[in-house]
């Protein structure tokens, strides 16, 4: 029988599936059925220093081939994912998860870093660096002179395992440029993609935009994102550092999906659009058919694959 143990760092996972951060993760209520799930980890929904409202709605719909969202970030503030996740890690000490938060503004980022470096808290920590659906607010990752500056103020004291969340690159030069300023910094990992801002999608029914915000811009998520997502785990896995894994996340819908995002070089495999669409059995059903595929390919362990991807 196929096994998806994974490893990330020093930290162990019996299945590479989780959530990705704002999908089944606002509520500990929704937590709490991720984690009950087959799923090997989960990650809070990212957590800014005050709670938010996030944006009007409607602010998400289903598309043909994936969904669009402007969420607006809404969330329950830090303190609550920090404490859920302290209680979790005592009631659990053998599973190890995510927190994941995000800054409004640069100089947020360090206060979040010291106040989770005060803390009891012992998973990993994930930096939102991608943000795309605050009106007003850009994407940070997009900025690099702002990202080095942000990281340099976050690893002047947090010295627990961390990561960043980032958005998709598109060039080649992009990939070498941010590369080479995340190797500067002692990183756990990464997280790509998040999704593909700003997409547009009109209701045949009526001509309208499907989503209020910001006139119906909003992030692509859902199979549109899969080339992307492919594109981002392995041009990043070719650049990093060894020691800094990757969590794949974009387009995953069936096992074959999160195969070939493996493939690609992720140690981890999250879940999105199909999480929100479909809900936590997908979790059941992608360890399935994961499993499947690698016996098909005669694989019994996901580190015989993970980043042998063949080019002609």
């Amino acid at each position: 029988m196929a096994s998806l143990k994974t490893t990330l760092g020093d930290y162990r996972f019996d299945n590479v599936f989780m959530n990705a951060s704002g999908v089944h993760c606002e509520t500990a209520a929704e937590l709490d059925e991720v984690a009950a799930s087959p799923a090997g980890t989960l990650v809070t929904k990212t957590g800014t220093l005050q709670p938010r409202s996030g944006n009007p709605e409607p602010r998400f719909a289903v598309l043909e081939l994936g969904t669009i969202n402007s969420m607006g970030l809404p969330n329950q503030g830090v303190d609550y994912y920090l404490a859920y996740a302290e209680q979790f890690q005592a009631q659990h000490p053998e599973q190890p998860i995510f927190l994941s938060v995000a800054g409004m503004q640069p100089s947020d980022f360090p206060v979040l870093a010291q106040k989770i470096q005060d803390s009891g808290f012992t998973g990993l920590t994930e930096f939102n660096l991608s943000c795309p659906n605050v009106p007003g607010k850009p994407q940070i990752a997009y900025d690099l002179a702002t990202t080095a500056e942000i990281l340099t103020a976050i690893f002047t004291a947090f010295k627990k395992p961390a990561g960043v969340k980032l958005p998709p690159y598109f060039d080649l030069a992009q990939f070498d440029q941010v590369a080479a300023i995340l190797n500067r910094y002692p990183l756990t990992f990464i997280n790509s993609i998040n999704s593909r801002g700003n997409g547009l999608w009109i209701d045949p029914e009526t001509d309208t935009t499907t989503i209020r915000p910001k006139g119906g811009f909003g992030g692509i998520g859902g199979q549109y994102a899969k080339p992307v997502a492919l594109a981002n785990v392995r041009a990043f896995r070719q650049r990093l550092r060894a020691d800094i894994g990757i969590i794949g996340t974009g387009g995953v819908t069936t096992g074959r999906d999160a195969y070939e995002l493996i493939l690609c070089g992720a140690n981890l495999v999250s879940l999105g659009s199909v999480l929100a669409t479909e809900g936590v059995g997908a979790f059941s059903r992608l360890t399935t058919e994961l499993k499947a595929e690698m016996a098909k390919k005669g694989y019994s362990r996901v580190d015989e694959f993970r980043g042998q991807l063949n080019t002609l």
